[in-house]
């Protein structure tokens, strides 16, 4: 194997007038964190602003980023954060300098927003005939404004390829970490997660942080149950056994489930069958069928079906996918038999 080692992938952060400190930080948080068994970093992050110039944040400070937009041709992944202060937001419009700044990105960089950085996009026509996300407080107008844009109210992020967008701040979290995983594999996410003390991914869509009454408290919780569901996934799971385990009637049981996680038991079941079948595909090599098993699902046809549904791909499309690690070709795990 030759000695050449790869340059890493380049990440430059745009900063404009009213962004949000917290989206501001989340690539040089979450890129950075992604490393290669030797503990090279896997991409190079640069922050900058239209000229160089200090940025007034939503919070009322100025932040002076290092690097002006010579950087936008430098990048191969260029990030845009929520942006409070941008016309885009108000009339759909930019400032002729920064459209102008925004065609210096090379032809083929990849293009992230975090939050409403996707009005960003859309304004500059980049957005139009292609499906998006934005936070959901902000979608009846994202629609309003671009209604060339496909717009996807209910869901975390939106992965089209070269156009990457993310709902509320916390969502670019989760498209950070997809990209990552998209680039380099689930071990190299999920490194980068541990790292950043956040989940690797999360089930479900923006629609469960819409506003919503909070459920009154009390002394009983579903928490143990789903503990002991997340240790029990490859056995039948009935509501009446989970109910009389969380020592409550199934109608009690029932709603306060809902009330804690949003979603039916059934639901988060689901999800969590999901969640582990991937973990599985991911990461050895058994066969589907016993990926099923182990995951609860019962059969490979089931299991297909229920991936197909929530992802639009087989497992074994998945697993290739996501077992295919092209920066670090030495940490692909070996394939043994099962109980090896």
């Amino acid at each position: 194997m030759s000695g050449e080692t790869l340059r890493p992938h380049r990440v430059a952060v745009l900063a404009l007038d009213g962004v949000t400190p917290f989206d501001l930080g989340i690539a040089e948080r979450v890129f950075p964190a992604a490393t290669d068994p030797m503990g090279r970093s896997l991409y190079e992050v640069a922050t900058c602003s239209l000229g160089a110039r200090p940025v007034a944040t939503s919070t009322g400070y100025d932040i002076r980023p290092t690097h002006g937009t010579e950087r936008l041709a430098w990048a191969d992944t260029l990030v845009i954060p929520t942006p409070t202060g941008s016309s885009a937001l108000t009339d759909g419009t930019l400032p002729p300098a920064l459209l102008r700044e925004l065609t210096r990105a090379a032809p083929d960089t990849r293009l992230v927003t975090i939050c409403t950085g996707s009005f960003v996009l859309a304004a500059a026509g980049l957005l139009d005939g292609r499906p998006a996300t934005t936070h959901w407080a902000y979608t009846q107008r994202f629609g309003a404004l671009f209604p060339r844009v496909q717009l996807l109210p209910d869901v975390l992020y939106v992965d089209d390829g070269d156009i990457l967008t993310s709902a509320g701040g916390a969502a670019g979290l989760d498209l950070c970490l997809h990209i990552v995983r998209k680039d380099h594999g689930s071990a190299v996410a999920n490194r980068a997660s541990r790292s950043c003390v956040v989940p690797p991914w999360r089930e479900g869509g923006q629609a469960q942080f819409v506003e919503a009454p909070v459920p009154e408290t009390s002394g009983a919780t579903t928490g143990p149950t789903r503990q002991w569901i997340l240790d029990h996934l490859g056995e039948p799971l009935a509501l009446p056994d989970l109910a009389q385990h969380g020592r409550m009637s199934v109608r009690t049981f029932t709603r306060r489930f809902r009330d804690e996680t949003g979603v039916s038991p059934a639901q988060w079941i689901l999800q969590q069958r999901i969640a582990r079948a991937r973990q599985l595909l991911e990461t050895t090599c058994l066969p589907i069928e016993q990926v099923a098993t182990e995951a609860g699902f019962g059969s490979g046809t089931t299991l297909r079906q229920r991936l197909r549904a929530a992802l639009g791909v087989t497992p074994g499309a998945y697993r290739r996918t996501f077992r295919h690690r092209p920066a670090e070709p030495r940490a692909r795990p070996e394939c043994r038999p099962a109980g090896s």
